[in-house]
């Protein structure tokens, strides 16, 4: 059985995403994201439809467009929750209606928490102020430049013939099947990265490496770039318990569905599934 591929988080099309920094004041039918924490102000619809505030006359951050819509960031106090709004865990919208309200909420997200652990400058201590020409925060008095995180990481598709090697994080709150996953250390290349995750979590050796896609997965600030590659040598598993709580070899037609539908890692799992890889 062939399984459709569902759209990813970010493809909002026909929505175009403008995330160039052209700061502006807010104009009618822009909309507010008020974080409290780790919640977000908003409401859900009939059909779990993220709902966002109207940005009204309150201080806040410009942050992106999507088509003629500007996204800002309340800064400050949390505004009260009035009806229909309320504040609801921003990781529980994950598996909201997937629009581009979704999206918005969390680049919005991402946005939020970079805002929130650079308010002081990591080399002197002071106050950060906003950039003028670029998305940053600079230090006034020794001028050290923070940029917004962005972490790079690999996905993995393991393959041996008809295999696929898939995975489970030990300590993940959901109990999706994976590929194996990790992110880039300092000094070597997103290649090297590959490598050593693979051997690192399964010992395996793995070569024929092809990059498949990236995907910008905001919900842990993270740049993910995709990889099938093939298992070279011995294909007996040596799981690393730390990091999963299972990994084991599927064949293609056997391949179970309890993976997530929206991200870089399903998308590569029904593609092996589909036999094109």
């Amino acid at each position: 059985m062939i399984y459709a591929v569902k759209k990813m988080f970010q493809d909002i099309a026909p929505h175009r995403y403008k995330n160039e920094y052209t700061p502006r004041p807010p104009r009618d039918g822009d909309r507010l994201l008020c974080f409290d924490g780790d919640r977000l102000l908003c409401a859900l619809d009939a059909e779990n439809r993220i709902q966002l505030p109207p940005c009204g006359g309150q201080a806040v951050q410009y942050l992106f467009s999507i088509d003629d819509t500007g996204y800002f960031l309340h800064e400050g106090t949390p505004l009260p929750a009035q009806a229909p709004y309320g504040y609801v865990p921003a990781k529980s919208l994950r598996g909201s209606f997937a629009d581009e309200t979704r999206f918005a909420a969390a680049v919005g997200g991402s946005l939020h928490r970079w805002y929130v652990q650079n308010r002081f400058c990591g080399c002197c201590g002071a106050e950060m102020e906003k950039g003028t020409e670029e998305r940053s925060l600079v230090c006034p008095k020794c001028k050290n430049t923070v940029y917004p995180k962005l972490c790079p990481a690999v996905i993995v598709a393991v393959t041996d013939g008809e295999r696929l090697l898939l995975t489970k994080y030990a300590h993940a709150p959901r109990n999706n099947y994976a590929l194996v996953a990790g992110f880039c250390e300092i000094g070597e290349t997103v290649e090297q990265t590959v490598l050593r995750e693979v051997m690192e979590e399964t010992g395996l050796t793995v070569t024929n490496l092809r990059f498949y896609k990236s995907q910008p997965w905001v919900y842990t600030d993270s740049l993910l770039m995709g990889f099938f590659c093939d298992a070279v040598g011995s294909r007996e598993i040596r799981r690393q318990e730390s990091e999963l709580s299972e990994a084991a070899w599927f064949l293609r037609d056997a391949l179970p569905t309890n993976h997530s539908t929206d991200s870089l890692t399903g998308e590569m799992i029904e593609r092996f599934r589909a036999g094109l890889e």
